[in-house]
């Protein structure tokens, strides 16, 4: 058993340096009873003892028992000391120490070899199972152990203990980081942030604490992606298990076995599982299946992420469900999914007796690693197991982390993988559109009127971590309307970006950006960054692709450009050339924008980065405009961040104040979370390429929170407390807006929310706002205060949403408003409902009005990769009626037709609406790879 590897490894260790006399000598702990039952001590006692008695019969050995072996006697971690001290106190030269953890039938044995003059970990294996194959696991874990300190194999290097005054050895490449510690070193590709390679036929190698290596496997001939897994491959290699739950239970195993086989040949990745479950299939969480369709992150799904540069921070993630839904999505920076990535990859479910399967193959040249053949990546791999409510991975994430996949620093590592020598991917899309269009507002009138354009998209592979786009002519017309908002503030409304050439690798050219808090986005309500619920966030966005073809609401042409992102060694790098075609009906002219992306990663999690965005035409200057930026962000230990930026423009006739910089600390941990954030930004700063919310303020923030999970109460998860304070002045420091908000919430056991929230603001007006036609709040400071509640019923049914009530004053009146955001409706798999409904009484001196948004969507999803989706719009405000009406069919991977169909409508007066524009689109895309 462990015995064995052990004894090997002593015995064979090399001395250094050491006197005739002195011999090596072993400290030799009871392992560690993680659960806490005494009944089990015996486990603990007994290995302990077997490896001692075994250590004995080492010729030239010494072995000293830590602790008297009986039961009841507390273990080094029970008495508060840890085991290298223990060792250093009995003046050994290694000392072995081990922990086992039972959860029901489940048991978890870790065992480890530690020099004590280094505090090097020689080694350290982790084996799960049931309770009643105890001693096959144990069997199990001396042959991963036994593998790892063969002679020759080069994966150990065993130190013997040094002479006083002797110096200390490096620390190899097997031995795990030390946990806890703060990020001091970056992670090199070419040495393993983990335990030691499997040797065959292992597939898996973990360490104590939890972290894995993965062997990945050649094949002789192309898997068949049909999610049956009935090829020979699959009894000749070893699957892997091992998951670890991130909630509800953080850290425990998994409580459905999951099966995982990693192969390649000299075309694609393959990634199959086996996922037991013990439910029936009427009882999974399964109701999507589109593509790309948020939803999916809702069901039981099955997640892959490669980190590709093993740099440790970013990812690409490919997600399947039973249905055969998939979705996929590019994390940069831990943080920031792209969903809107939409690489070329093949996914497909499968059943079996006790669960569902998945095959996934995704081809070499739909992602980007380092240069050479033999490649080192991070791989991380996810269940959600929706039924239950349970999220476990393969190595272990912690509740506070968010979206494990998320935390790519935290995955394992993907070994004997080999790439095709000199891939390099070059892609051709081209495109050919017709429309027949009616502009009732145009002058002339424009009635039923036929045109067609085609355009071609490249992209190049200049090598194999750096990839050239190159657009001409490019069009949109098949991307989804915007979803309408109602604007109750004085500030700009923020859309997001839609079109697909803008956002893959947009994380590249994200600028400034900080890092999550209690669980949400930095983009949060309390106004964090550009796309906050009513308006946008008060920090300023340097680079908007939206500022890119898109001029007072109307379309302008886009004649070509370029852009280059990838990585080289640490540094990533994206730079963007377009070029606009001038327009009458916007008032645009010929422009040229220019956006310049450089980041380095320093120590471990953190980086340090530059950007450079460039407009040839200002649209409030005579000439250019431009802007120049430093940005920061450093991550310490698991929870700790700092991150800020400084930038500033330049433009013709606006000099002077024209900086804008910010500064925040996070804390942020499960149970407590703290954020202190300053931001400036002055009167003149211009980013013409970028969002700006307002201008000419200096804005502090500071928030708290304590997120306790009571165990007493079995219907919760999570109860939440929290507050915040937003003090903004104008560049003279004279306030003008103060909110203190005071929060509570409920996350129970299935997934409903139950949130509480009360504001005091203060708003000082320099000028009258027309909050509505005819209703104006005069010049004045105002003080109000605002309670919300919403309860939230979890994505998982079939029914689900957010219904919102908001009473309280509104500047010098009044405002009750009701709500039901994010709606959905799964009558089946393949179709749903998304209602939405915000209507808002506001009652003010100057006037009374209610502002009404109601939408629909409705979605019928033929394949995976063909569907057909309608949005329906009515926004009293703007007195409009907008329908969208999609077909997309992707006719193959990477190619798509699309039919859409918009109309806008004006309900401004009674009767019928009356049209205003409307257009019907065929657009044809065709992907040739070579």
């Amino acid at each position: 058993m462990v015995t064995f590897a052990l004894t090997h490894l002593l015995a064979a260790a090399p001395q250094e340096r050491a006197a005739p006399e002195t011999r090596a000598s072993v400290a030799v702990l009871v392992f560690s009873n993680i659960s806490g039952d005494s009944v089990d001590d015996w486990i603990g006692v007994g290995l302990a003892e077997t490896v001692a008695a075994n250590l004995d019969s080492v010729d030239g050995l010494i072995v000293v028992r830590g602790r008297s072996l009986e039961v009841g006697t507390p273990t080094a971690s029970a008495v508060g000391s840890p085991p290298i001290e223990v060792a250093r106190e009995l003046d050994t030269s290694w000392v072995v120490s081990g922990a086992y953890q039972r959860l029901g039938t489940q048991i978890r044995l870790t065992a480890r070899v530690t020099e004590v003059a280094t505090g090097k970990v020689l080694r350290s294996v982790t084996i799960d199972g049931v309770v009643e194959d105890l001693f096959v696991l144990q069997d199990r874990l001396v042959a991963d152990l036994r593998t790892a300190v063969e002679p020759g194999q080069g994966q150990l290097v065993a130190v013997a203990p040094r002479a006083p005054g002797g110096p200390r050895s490096s620390r190899p490449q097997s031995a795990p980081a030390q946990q806890g510690t703060a990020d001091t070193a970056p992670v090199n590709a070419g040495i393993i942030d983990g335990p030691p390679p499997p040797e065959a036929p292992a597939t898996i190698t973990r360490d104590a604490e939890g972290r894995a290596t993965v062997r990945a496997v050649r094949l002789t001939e192309p898997l068949r992606i049909d999610g049956d897994l009935d090829e020979a491959v699959y009894e000749t290699v070893e699957s892997f298990s091992g998951f670890l739950q991130q909630l509800p239970n953080e850290g425990a195993p998994a409580t459905e076995r999951t099966d995982v086989w990693v192969f390649f040949d000299d075309t694609n990745v393959y990634v199959s599982a086996r996922l037991w479950d013990s439910a029936p299939e009427s009882q999974w969480v399964a109701d999507d299946m589109q593509r790309d369709s948020m939803q999916l992150i809702n069901n039981e799904r099955f997640s892959v992420g490669f980190d590709t540069f093993y740099d440790r921070r970013n990812a690409m993630v490919f997600m399947l469900n039973p249905i055969g839904g998939f979705r996929d999505e590019e994390i940069t920076d831990e943080d920031r999914p792209n969903g809107d990535w939409n690489p070329v990859w093949t996914g497909r479910p499968g059943r079996f007796d006790g669960g569902w399967t998945v095959e996934m193959a995704v081809p070499f040249k739909s992602l980007r690693y380092q240069p050479g053949t033999s490649q080192l990546w991070g791989l991380q791999l996810g269940r959600r197991i929706r039924w239950k409510n349970e999220t476990a991975y393969l190595t272990p994430i912690p509740a506070s982390a968010g979206p494990g996949m998320f935390r790519v620093s935290a995955a394992a590592t993907l070994t004997g993988l080999e790439v095709p020598s000199g891939n390099r991917r070059f892609e051709i899309k081209p495109y050919a559109i017709g429309s027949l269009g009616t502009d009732v507002n145009a002058v002339p009138k424009v009635s039923n009127k036929a045109a067609g354009d085609f355009g071609v998209d490249v992209k190049y592979g200049v090598t194999q971590n750096l990839t050239a786009d190159f657009t001409y002519n490019t069009d949109f017309a098949q991307v989804e309307v915007d979803e309408q908002q109602v604007n109750l503030t004085r500030f700009s409304l923020f859309f997001p970006e839609k079109r697909e050439f803008f956002l893959e690798a947009r994380g590249t050219f994200d600028f400034g950006q900080g890092v999550r808090f209690g669980g949400s986005s930095s983009s949060s309500s309390s106004g964090r960054r550009g796309g906050g619920f009513l308006g946008g966030g008060d920090v300023p966005t340097v680079f908007f692709s939206r500022r890119i073809g898109l001029e007072g609401g109307q379309t302008v042409p886009i004649l070509g450009g370029g852009r280059l992102t990838g990585k080289v060694d640490d540094f990533s790098v994206g730079a963007l050339n377009i070029h606009t075609d001038d327009t009458l009906n916007a008032g645009a002219s010929a422009t040229n924008f220019t956006v310049v992306r450089i980041k380095r990663d320093v120590l471990r999690r953190s980086r340090i980065g530059g950007i450079f965005t460039g407009r040839s035409v200002s649209t409030k200057g005579t000439g250019s405009n431009a802007v120049y930026g430093l940005d920061a962000a450093f991550s310490f230990y698991d929870n700790v961040n700092f991150n800020g930026y400084y930038a500033q423009s330049r433009t013709p006739g606006l000099s002077g104040d024209d900086a804008s910089y910010q500064a925040a600390f996070t804390y942020n941990s499960d149970r407590y979370a703290v954020q202190v954030d300053h931001l400036l930004v002055g009167d003149n700063f211009n980013p013409e390429v970028g969002f700006l919310r307002r201008d000419d303020f200096r804005r502090t923030f500071i928030t708290a929170q304590y997120s306790p999970r009571p165990s007493a109460v079995d219907a919760v998860r999570q109860f939440t407390w929290g507050g915040s304070v937003d003090y903004i002045t104008n560049g003279d420091g004279f306030i003008e807006t103060r909110v203190a908000q005071a929060r509570f919430g409920t996350e129970f056991e299935n997934s409903d929310r139950f949130n509480v929230d009360i504001q005091e603001n203060y708003e000082l007006l320099d000028a009258p706002f027309s909050v509505a036609t005819d209703v104006t709040i005069p010049v004045g400071g105002y003080g109000f205060r605002d309670h919300f509640v919403s309860y939230s019923l979890g994505q998982q049914r079939q029914l689900s949403g957010t219904v919102t009530f908001q009473r309280g004053e509104f500047f010098n009146g009044r405002i009750t408003a009701i709500g039901y955001r994010r709606g959905r409706v799964s009558v089946t798999p393949q179709f749903s409902f998304e209602p939405g409904v915000s209507i808002n009484r506001i009652e003010l001196p100057g006037g009374r009005f209610t502002a009404k948004l109601v939408t629909s969507r409705m979605t019928y999803t033929l394949t995976p990769r063909m569907f057909f989706s309608g949005l329906l719009q009515y926004n009293s405000s703007t007195d409009s009626l907008n329908t969208n009406v999609r077909l997309r069919w992707e006719y193959q991977p990477g190619s798509e037709l699309f039919v859409v169909y918009n109309d806008v409508r004006d309900t401004e007066f009674r009767g019928s609406p009356v049209l205003e524009n409307r257009a019907f689109v065929v657009k044809f895309t065709r992907l040739f790879r070579f």
